[in-house]
């Protein structure tokens, strides 16, 4: 079987021995690959292959055909050349100019054959997507042509090859997660991370995966792996805000209310305060601005008057509106569950919350690009909808799954609780009774 290896030393490889080529010959063999089937002239393979310096002696075209024949040798063993046939690998392209071109399969090249597998990971379902990926990243034995890694012709390909490895490293990460291995996922990020020190979204998403696996005698994080949706779902204890890999959900009232002067209206300490500030630095202009965007086109249900309702805002939208709302790298999705009172009070119920969920995913399936989502416990608090934690998990979470059964929503659900309401659920309890798809997945 025909191997040639051009990641790390180059080297070629015929019936599981390595032949013996000389440097000057892997540089025209490289050059030939570098074009990918096309021609290459004698002149140009002489030009990007001899060094400058060097004293050729006899005519450059004959140092050239002694370089193609040793390579035809080696890499069409059949061929010969006193029965005056013509090579079936590396054919004479005859014209004006003598050229060259290299018909070899893809397969049989390392360089290439991490290209293709890449490319094909990329339209495969994530289980696939895993061992492409696996395969293709087990031909990166070392730096790509790094025996011509200095000729300018090569720059490309090298440039080529470095970035999909980029890609493919990252993108294995991610096919990890979606199967329900967070430990391998976590392990793959680690590694580009450590090649990346400078990549604050990547760092981020690690601690994300170390927050994901780490298992204490006071647990934190609980999983509901959903293979047959390709999904999980994920209940912690921690800032939702620091979730920075997700898009975030944040609840509001059906006027979209985020005046947080004095609490009167919404409480710097809620969901909807918090995104102020430490989303949008505190500009409820850009707040303002980017919500009346996303709420263009939707219907209003009422304009209240300002002798009704002294303080906020005046109109009102259906129970239920989700505003999408574009912040830099990633997505979040404004969701009216309550319906705030004259009075400045918030109220909502199951229904309510459960026809705002479902308009949620929605939005995250047309909006989400696939990202993790992250979300408080909404419906707790202020909302005033009277559920118990276990009620309102148990609703988010099989809502989730539900949407989920039609449309593949995002790779990873994450249900983000203060540490008080956390400790007050029962988190296992709702996690298995969710039994979206299959009995053999126990909350981990």
């Amino acid at each position: 079987m025909l191997r040639v290896r051009l990641f790390g030393p180059a080297a070629v490889e015929a019936d599981g021995r390595t032949a013996k080529v000389k440097p000057l010959t892997i540089a025209v063999l490289t050059r030939l690959i570098v074009a990918d089937g096309t021609p290459v002239s004698i002149d140009a393979l002489f030009r990007d292959c001899w060094p400058p310096a060097e004293v050729v002696v006899g005519d450059y075209k004959t140092q050239v055909q002694k370089r193609i024949l040793e390579i035809r040798r080696i890499l069409d063993p059949q061929w010969s050349s006193e029965a005056g046939e013509e090579s079936r690998v590396l054919p004479t392209m005859r014209g004006r100019v003598t050229a060259y071109r290299l018909v070899l399969d893809r397969a049989t090249i390392d360089v290439l054959a991490f290209i293709d597998l890449v490319a094909r990971a990329r339209r495969a379902s994530p289980d696939d997507q895993a061992g492409l990926l696996e395969q293709a990243l087990s031909l990166w034995t070392g730096q790509p042509l790094d025996d011509v890694a200095d000729r300018p012709w090569a720059g490309h390909l090298i440039r080529q090859l470095d970035g999909l490895r980029e890609t493919a490293e990252r993108e294995l990460a991610r096919a990890y997660q979606l199967t329900g291995r967070p430990h391998d996922a976590l392990d793959a990020a680690e590694e580009l991370a450590a090649r990346l020190p400078r990549d604050a979204r990547l760092a981020s998403w690690v601690e994300t995966l170390r927050e994901q696996v780490r298992v204490t005698p006071g647990k934190r994080v609980y999983r509901k792996d959903l293979p047959a949706l390709k999904t999980a779902v994920v209940v912690l204890a921690g800032d939702l805000f620091a979730q920075a890999d997700a898009n975030l959900v944040a609840g509001f009232c059906d006027t979209f209310d985020t005046e947080t002067e004095r609490n009167l209206v919404i409480s710097r300490e809620s969901t909807q305060g918090e995104l102020l500030s430490r989303v949008y630095d505190g500009d409820r202009g850009r707040l303002d601005k980017e919500l009346r965007a996303a709420l263009a086109h939707v219907p209003k249900v009422a304009v209240e008057s300002k002798s009704a309702k002294r303080r906020g805002k005046l109109t009102r939208y259906p129970v239920g509106t989700v505003a999408t709302l574009h912040h830099e790298t990633r997505r979040v999705f404004a969701v009216a569950y309550s319906r705030m009172g004259n009075d400045l009070m918030a109220q909502s119920s199951l229904p309510l919350l459960r026809l705002s969920l479902q308009n949620l995913w929605a939005a995250v399936y047309q909006h989400g690009q696939l990202k993790p989502v992250a979300m408080p416990l909404v419906g707790s608090g202020l909302s005033r909808t009277g559920a118990s934690g276990e009620e309102l998990l148990a609703l988010i979470a099989g809502s989730f799954a539900a949407s989920a059964r039609e449309h593949f929503l995002a790779p990873e659900l994450r249900i983000v609780i203060a540490q008080a309401a956390f400790d007050a659920i029962d988190i296992p309890a709702v996690l298995k009774s969710l039994g979206a798809a299959g009995p053999q997945e126990d909350a981990q």
